[in-house]
């Protein structure tokens, strides 16, 4: 299969978790033998310096310089019906990226379009109208929005998150009307999309984790050390930090003095930075996430924020590292409250769950096997893979039976 990726970011580096899907997905479809057409925004003059790190799973790779987008930018878009859909490169946000896929689609024969991204990449359905395509936002932003528009508690910053949902409900009720699928993560994404717009052509396919490169040792840590992993500059990952160094660790803390926690990740602010002690341990980005996995007893996840599967949690289930969490940690991943992870939603019940498996060594190495078993029956990235191909498969199938209607 010849497959056209159009997304909104490149496949690297794997600690941004959205690019885990373009590169897994390209990784095991390039292993059989599929060609993959890669035209990406970059962000950063470093991810120009990565491409060598993924260039051989695709047949050529394009990066184009994302361009910026103002709030005026999106409202235009939004107020104009006739102007929502562009249909020439000097309507469009990237005329860069226009001109390119435009060149690739007229002279090269695709069987299929897969646009991974939202907002970022919907405005080039007319440029792929004429082939079989899905495109995959990742997650719902107006859901993301909502969430964090409930844990505030101040009307001065509830405005502004509040104006930014109306124009993101607005975009998800109409920018995915001129594909043949929407694919995202979790139940609750399809549901928000469905709210907006009944019509969506939505499928859920989740993340997948590497069970080859996250593999317990089997190493037993002594020290009742917890851990959580992030990147500090998205808001959900901060606002759970926060609560675990003021809200959820002191009472721990108490209850077992001996008790550490580590905060792995990028970009710590330094109102993170600043609870740092001998008990707290703000690591920054680490060169390799699984040594923390296995030198901690509890993977502990208070998120109350965002949308979409979080990948830290697939990754501690299937380092066996016994998980701690809030039902939003969880979405989209079908764990059983007492036999894969515990679940809370107060800080009293993660500090009570939390004690218990530090103190119940059978229940931790039940729920840390039970975890893994899930992850290699439901969550592999050869899966998640051949998932796709089936629903390239199908939109492809559903075209050719379209055209054989029109010609009889």
């Amino acid at each position: 299969m010849n497959i056209l990726l159009i997304s909104r970011c490149p496949p690297y580096p794997l600690h941004h978790g959205d690019r885990l899907i373009p590169f897994h997905i390209a990784r095991e479809l390039a292993g059989q033998r599929h060609l993959i057409h890669l035209v990406a925004f970059y962000q950063q003059p470093e991810d120009l310096a990565d491409l060598p790190r993924y260039k051989k799973l695709f047949s050529h790779v394009d990066l184009i310089r994302e361009p910026r987008r103002s709030r005026r930018n999106y409202l235009q878009r939004m107020r104009s019906e006739d102007r929502r859909f562009p249909t020439c490169a000097e309507e469009s946000w990237s005329p860069d990226m226009w001109h390119t896929i435009e060149a690739l689609v007229r002279d090269r024969a695709f069987d299929v379009a897969h646009v991974f991204g939202g907002i970022q990449v919907y405005e080039y359905a007319h440029l792929v109208q004429q082939l079989p395509n899905i495109i995959a936002p990742y997650e719902s932003y107006s859901l993301w929005l909502e969430r964090a528009i409930n844990e505030e508690t101040s009307w001065l910053a509830r405005w502004p998150k509040q104006m930014q949902h109306r124009i993101a409900a607005s975009y998800e009720s109409w920018m995915f009307e001129s594909y043949d699928r929407v694919v995202v993560l979790t139940d609750h994404d399809a549901r928000a999309l469905k709210e907006l717009n009944p019509n969506t052509p939505l499928i859920e396919i989740p993340n997948g984790v590497d069970i080859e490169y996250f593999v317990p040792s089997g190493y037993e840590p002594d020290e009742p050390t917890l851990l959580f992993i992030g990147n500090y500059d998205y808001e959900p990952n901060l606002d759970a930090a926060l609560r675990l160094v003021r809200d959820i660790f002191p009472p721990i803390k108490q209850a077992v003095p001996k008790a550490r926690l580590y905060l792995v990740g990028g970009s710590p602010p330094p109102e993170l930075q600043a609870y740092a002690s001998d008990d707290i341990d703000v690591t920054g980005r680490v060169p390799d996430v699984r040594t923390y996995f296995e030198y901690s007893v509890i993977f502990i996840s208070p998120l109350r924020l965002g949308a979409g599967i979080k990948n830290k949690i697939l990754e501690a289930m299937a380092m066996q590292t016994p998980v701690v969490a809030t039902p939003l940690s969880c979405d989209g991943i079908p764990v059983m409250h007492g036999h894969h992870v515990l679940l809370g939603e107060s800080d009293d019940e993660l500090v009570d769950h939390v004690l218990t498996l530090l103190k119940d060594s059978t229940l931790r190495r039940e729920i840390a096997i039970n975890g893994r078993r899930l992850i290699i029956k439901q969550f592999t990235w050869k899966r998640v893979a051949n998932s796709y191909l089936r629903l390239y498969q199908q939109v492809i199938k559903e075209r050719r039976d379209r055209a054989m209607v029109g010609l009889l």
